[in-house]
């Protein structure tokens, strides 16, 4: 967890300073919701995916838009984890909710697909509301057990979206050293494989010498 370490000495408030930061902050910085617009083939499958640490939950919902209003297409949508336990599957909706919490890190994957005979040869145009981490908090229940308000409130985002942030930096952080660690591995075993594959071609060009110079002395030609 982050720590705020007073090193301004202007005798400012804590809250005032942490309100500044929510004013000037950059929304890339905090985490939020992403909204996707995609289109799924009448044969075919689209999915979308996103790389996700352990213990996060991810919140989603999704809906088909129609521009004939009087014939509303179905999809099939199955969520899948980086080890292939099914999360959730719903068939023939053309509007769905799926929430979990993440038991292992790694890209978690959301498909898509329709039976061609529900909307002819068409594509399905689906609106997908996908949220994960501090952006799938309910803050407004939140709100009302806590009885906080206003800036408390604000504030309160602000921490856990410092949380994340801080999580994520830990996560790539540990992602960074497995995948130095298995570069090192790599390149070891290269090295080694090179060093053995130098050792038997060696190898074998001296014993193709000591066999070339048996037959010429064995057919007098030398």
């Amino acid at each position: 967890m982050l720590k705020l370490t007073s090193q301004m000495r202007c005798g400012f408030p804590l809250a005032i300073v942490l309100s500044a930061l929510l004013l000037f902050m950059s929304p890339e910085i905090i985490p939020v919701g992403e909204a996707i617009w995609m289109s799924v083939p009448p044969t075919g499958t689209k999915c979308v995916s996103e790389e996700i640490q352990s213990n996060v939950v991810v919140l989603a919902d999704f809906l088909v838009i129609s521009e004939d209003h009087s014939v509303l297409p179905t999809v099939s949508v199955k969520v899948t984890s980086p080890y292939g336990n099914n999360l959730h599957h719903q068939e023939n909706i053309a509007h769905g909710q799926f929430a979990f919490t993440t038991q292992e890190s790694g890209n978690y994957l959301a498909c898509f697909w329709a039976e061609g005979h529900n909307h002819g040869n068409k594509d399905i145009s689906i609106n997908l509301d996908w949220k994960t981490g501090i952006a799938a908090k309910d803050w407004d229940s939140i709100a009302k057990k806590e009885k906080i308000e206003g800036v408390e409130l604000e504030l309160r985002k602000l921490e856990g979206a410092v949380e994340a942030i801080h999580e994520n930096l830990l996560y790539l952080k540990t992602r960074e050293a497995e995948m130095r660690t298995v570069s090192e591995k790599t390149n070891s075993r290269v090295a080694w494989f090179s060093i053995m594959s130098l050792g038997i071609c060696i190898a074998v060009s001296g014993l193709q010498v000591v066999y070339l110079k048996q037959y010429f002395q064995k057919k007098k030609l030398i």
